[in-house]
């Protein structure tokens, strides 16, 4: 599954908090079934915005060490012979 893009948390969270307004005014006007199916959306930008912050701001780097060869004594089968 992809990561959400981190250059657009600023418009998840607009999303977010227009989804929360819209919430209000649904329970302030009787609309259970909207009220239910804008909290699905809800969870799912608060998802997306929690999925950017675990992310590390920056890349990490592994050290993988430096490869070393390891001699074959002479008469014997090497792994690739």
């Amino acid at each position: 599954m992809p990561w959400p893009d981190p250059a657009q948390r600023a418009r998840l969270i607009e999303v977010r908090d227009n989804l929360i307004a819209r919430i209000t005014e649904a329970e302030r006007e009787g609309w259970l079934g909207e009220v239910e199916g804008l909290k699905v959306s809800l969870a799912g930008a608060d998802d997306k915005l929690a999925q950017i912050d675990r992310r590390s701001p920056t890349p990490s780097l592994t050290d993988l060490g430096i490869p070393t060869f390891r001699e074959i004594p002479v008469g014997q089968p090497g792994p690739l012979r």
